[in-house]
């Protein structure tokens, strides 16, 4: 039995397990040199700093979330096609995705320096916050290439049933980064660009071991030199589930655009500084919930290419209860110790007292996140691109875009922290009235296709 036909013989809970445990700790790995990479920035740098690095990170994800939206699309098929026994479809989305990843990273990766002023305006690098963005964007750009194959490797081991490494690939830059950060930083006193050069090292950390991983040969894909000539039917494929990663990760960084510009407008550079440090929080906060939703995804994608419908259910049922339940618990936390997690980052006084408030108020539905995420991962999961684009697009695109615009005008700064709750009550209502009537109507016609059968 190889190791991603665990996904069709083993029970649903212990799968869930062992994919989302090493998902989590990856996810927290890595959510922790961000952290670290902050706190190191807003001690040493300064409130600009961390200002510089919240203008970044949204430029820096869309572009690398190529990579990200190629590997989650290549991973629905690949685990469709392993749960189908169709290894030779599997091998050439694989060489597809390698093309795609690379050659699209680089050209995006240029286009970056081409445009640097003028992009990193538009997300909201104005004032004294536009030099030492310049100087922190203008070294991460080098490393969005490799960044952008890390995130498409870790998607495709995950999918074939290695969640430690696909966990060790998001470990590696962090340890990393965690180590070089204090050495460039205060040692070597490079500031802003000591952060920007310990970033970029450690996404080669990552990429350099994925590579290895896969020319080691243990992913058990079959890769052929002709598998890395683009298919269109694959590709196609490819980008009509991947297009969901990128359309989310486009609309979070319209996000940002709109959300810097409008916390300069109301608050200054500091509202800037707060968000830096409430967006690092979220990350924090969504682990459990993401790290749920990537380990629930081969497990559901694999049984629905081999029409197991009952597990594909209860892998979407327990991956739900499981993910509200420990959002749930770290909401409590967050409400509780809000100033002491706020202290982490920064020693500035004025920065913390306007931080704490908005911190509580836009982690208000927490609880909500695992219902919103898993949601629209699990038609990404089961190859349905135009459910998983909509309710992907729900909270950011359909409802805190149009209240961060909105609710400014009648309650100021408030406006935009109140604006975060709203967003996830509405988006997760509509995401679970969706998915109730139509996952009801789908598995039940598939149910009856097999008693016919």
């Amino acid at each position: 039995m190889s190791t991603s036909d665990e996904f069709g013989s083993k029970p649903i809970n212990f799968l869930l397990r062992k994919q989302a445990i090493p998902a989590s700790i990856g996810i927290m790995v890595l959510s922790i040199y961000g952290i670290v990479d902050t706190i190191f920035v807003g001690n040493f740098v300064g409130s600009l700093g961390i200002a510089a690095i919240t203008v970044v990170i949204p430029i820096t994800f869309l572009i690398s979330s190529i990579g990200m939206g190629i590997g989650i699309g290549g991973a629905s098929v690949i685990s469709r096609a392993l749960g189908a026994k169709n290894a030779e479809k599997a091998g050439k989305t694989l060489g597809n995705q390698l093309t795609l990843t690379l050659s699209l990273g680089i050209t995006f990766c240029i286009l970056g320096y081409i445009f640097i002023e003028p992009l990193l305006s538009a997300f909201g690098a104005k004032g004294d916050i536009l030099a030492p963005t310049i100087e922190y964007f203008s070294i991460i750009l080098l490393g969005i290439p490799v960044l952008a194959y890390a995130m498409m490797s870790n998607n495709i081991i995950r999918a074939v049933g290695y969640p430690k490494v696909a966990m060790y690939i998001m470990i590696v830059p962090a340890v990393v980064n965690i180590i070089l950060d204090p050495i460039f930083i205060i040692v070597l006193d490079m500031g802003i660009k000591g952060a920007a050069w310990a970033t970029t090292i450690s996404y080669i950390g990552s990429a350099s071991y994925a590579a290895f991983f896969f020319i080691k040969g243990k992913s058990g894909i079959h890769l052929k030199m002709t598998d890395l000539l683009l298919d269109w039917k694959i590709t196609s494929e490819i980008f009509a589930i991947g297009s969901v990663t990128f359309a989310r990760q486009g609309i979070v960084s319209l996000l940002f655009l709109i959300l810097n510009n409008s916390l300069y407008r109301y608050g200054g550079e500091t509202s800037i500084a707060v968000y830096g440090i409430i967006n690092r929080m979220m990350m924090v906060v969504n682990i459990p919930a993401l790290g749920i939703t990537q380990g629930s995804m081969p497990i559901i994608g694999y049984n629905f290419g081999a029409k197991s419908w009952k597990r594909v259910k209860l892998a979407l049922k327990n991956s739900m209860l499981s993910g509200t339940l420990i959002s749930s618990v770290i909401f409590a936390l967050i409400m509780i110790f809000t100033p002491q997690i706020i202290r982490i980052f920064t020693n500035d006084s004025s920065l913390i007292t306007e931080t704490v408030p908005a911190l509580r108020i836009t982690f208000l539905a927490t609880p909500l996140i695992a219902l919103q995420l898993i949601s629209s991962a699990y038609y990404q999961a089961i190859g349905k691109s135009i459910p998983a684009l909509l309710l992907t697009l729900t909270k950011q695109g359909f409802f805190l875009i149009p209240l961060i615009l909105i609710l400014p005008h009648f309650y100021g700064l408030n406006g935009l922290w109140i604006a975060f709750p709203v967003a996830d009550i509405l988006a997760t209502t509509v995401c679970m009235a969706y998915l109730f009537f139509d996952n009801k109507r789908v598995l039940l016609k598939n149910s009856q296709e097999v008693k016919t059968n």
